[in-house]
């Protein structure tokens, strides 16, 4: 039904000839008016995207734990085999509650911090030179996009949605 909304206003936006002003000021108006609609499937395809990528890197994680514990112990973290685990389970749990829409802006804030952990951690001795080394480190575009949902949310297409209305009210605490 939606949809069938959608495509109709699409259409009666151009269906007539305007001046270039009247197109400019319409075009405007029709856009503004699928906005809703636009930001839901950009916040799904953030959604699907990075939480399949912390899906794997999850996986990847908890799949080779001694690699992971070494690399933690050569990082300098403490107690590096119950922090792989951890933060294996973490990406892998926090990537599939991404995709499904479930407690999304709960989960981006432990996520968040992995991102901010492995800045401070592995990425410390290139990120910090200049804000091009900061934004060509894997962890940008995790730690952007997790915080991307955190404050919008995860849009209409989502799990979160169909939430009972007292968890709806506490995520809208959380937005303010």
């Amino acid at each position: 039904m939606e949809r069938k909304r959608l495509v109709h206003k699409l259409v009666t936006c151009f269906q007539k000839t305007m001046k270039p002003t009247e197109l400019i000021h319409k075009t405007q108006s029709c856009f503004t008016s699928l906005q809703p609609c636009i930001a839901d499937a950009v916040l799904l395809f953030a959604r699907l995207t990075i939480g399949w990528s912390f899906f794997l890197t999850g996986k990847g994680k908890l799949a080779n734990l001694d690699r992971t514990t070494s690399f933690f112990e050569s990082l300098g973290i403490p107690a590096p085999g119950f922090h792989a685990g951890f933060v294996g389970g973490i990406e892998m749990i926090g990537g599939l509650l991404l995709i499904v829409g479930l407690f999304t802006r709960l989960t981006s804030i432990p996520l968040a911090a992995s991102m901010i952990v492995a800045y401070l951690t592995a990425h410390r001795e290139e990120a910090f030179d200049s804000l091009g080394d900061f934004v060509d480190q894997t962890p940008y575009a995790y730690l952007l996009a997790v915080l991307a949902l955190l404050a919008f949310g995860p849009g209409r297409l989502a799990l979160d949605r169909f939430w009972p209305a007292s968890w709806q009210v506490a995520q809208s605490r959380l937005r303010r």
